[in-house]
Formats: C-alpha cells, structure tokens, sequence
C-alpha cells in the first residue's frame, strides 16, 4: 500500500488523512485487530467472528441494530463514519443478506481498512469515500431502515453533523419505520449532550439516550447514543 510506514510485531503502521493509523493485533483472539488514530484506539475486529463487538459503545450500537428488524431480517443500513467497518461487518454477520452503504472521508484509511482487514466479498457492502452530510444530501428519499452516526473530528462531531439541517436530511432518508442512531462523546455537564438531545426531540417524535451513569452523572468523559424514530 503506497505511503505504508512498516509492519512487524506491533502490526501495520501507515499515515492516513486524519494522522497515524496503527492496526495492532489482539494477542487474545487468533484474527483479531484494533484500528488506533494517532494512538487512540477507534474500532476493534475480529476477522474470524464479525459478530463480535469488543468496544462497549459499539455493542450498544448493535443492540440498536438488533432491535431496528425481526431477527435476521435483512436491513438497508446506512454507516456515516467507517472505521474499520465493525458494525457493518457485525450486521452483514447476524443479518445476511442486509444492504449497506459506509460512508468514511479519510480514503487512505479505507483503503488501510480493505487491503488489511478486507470485507467478506459475499456482503453487499459498498464503501464510498467523502463528507457525510454531502452523501446523505445525494441520497434518495426512504431509502434506508437504520443510520448510524460514528463520526468524529477530535473528540467531537463535526458541527455541521450536529446541526437540525443535518438531521432532517437523514430523516428524509429513513424509511418510515427506519432507526437512527448516533454516537457522540461528552463530559461535565453535558451541554453538547443536551443540545443534540434537543434537535433529536424537534425532528423525531419517539427519542432515547443510553450512557454509563458515570458519564450521565458528569463524573467522567465518555460516550453517549442517542436513537431517534418515527415509532
């Protein structure tokens, strides 16, 4: 892969656009890998069991995905903010058949992601390069029955990610019966929290937000889901 750094025992090392990705191996599981940014860990796979979800926010975007259809049913699922692609991996897995789009802006850090930990060719997965609110922008109407948002500059979702213009667009392209679901990180007293919460209640009539009640009390940084529907 043009501009790889080196490998070894520590795994692959390569300059992407958002910094310096690592994809270093999981000593306790045979296939597994965690996909690190500037050496914060970001993702986390095992290529041998794609249903396994070792992050705790990750698993509770599962439980999201595990509830937007009867069981393995299929599902039209939209990802803004790729990774290295664990939940559409985790969705393909426990839902064949499921038709989904990944949508990452950093291109060398997909093409890290496929030629490194590569996408069964089997699943109807398709991963396009660029700015989420611009590909959702492009999107037909109803198209999709869940959205997930896991998207991040720092520690925070982009500003025009965040904004009610933005969330109508997505719920323009839910389905009527589709889920939308989002992760976003805060601490303290919450204020970004608190503000998303709001825009989530203005655009769709049923809302939810799950935290660690360490992270809801203020005491600690941490991560946050809001899930948002029609019904």
């Amino acid at each position: 892969m043009a501009g790889r750094r080196g490998t070894g025992s520590e795994g692959v090392r390569a300059p992407v656009s958002s910094g310096t990705a690592q994809l270093r191996p999981d000593r306790d599981r045979r296939r597994g890998w965690t996909l690190l940014l500037d050496g914060t860990p970001q993702s986390h796979v095992d290529l041998d069991d794609p249903a396994h979800l070792e992050f705790s926010y990750v698993r509770r975007l599962g439980h999201v995905a595990d509830l937007a259809a009867p069981p393995r049913q299929p599902l039209r699922a939209l990802h803004l903010g790729g990774g290295a692609f664990t939940l559409a991996r985790y969705v393909a897995a426990t839902r064949p058949r499921s038709s989904q789009q990944v949508v990452e802006l950093d291109g060398p850090l997909v093409e890290l992601v496929r030629q490194e930990l590569p996408l069964d060719r089997s699943w109807r997965v398709r991963v396009r390069t660029g700015d989420a609110r611009d590909v959702v922008g492009r999107l037909r109407p109803g198209t999709f029955d869940l959205v997930v948002l896991d998207v991040f500059a720092g520690a925070r979702t982009p500003a025009h990610l965040a904004s009610a213009e933005f969330l109508n667009a997505v719920a323009g392209v839910l389905a009527p019966t589709g889920t939308y679901t989002a992760n976003l990180t805060d601490g303290g007293t919450l204020a970004f929290t608190r503000a998303q919460v709001a825009t989530l209640q203005a655009v769709f009539p049923h809302s939810c937000l799950v935290a660690e009640p360490a992270v809801l009390r203020g005491r600690r940084f941490g991560n946050l889901m809001l899930v948002g529907g029609r019904e």
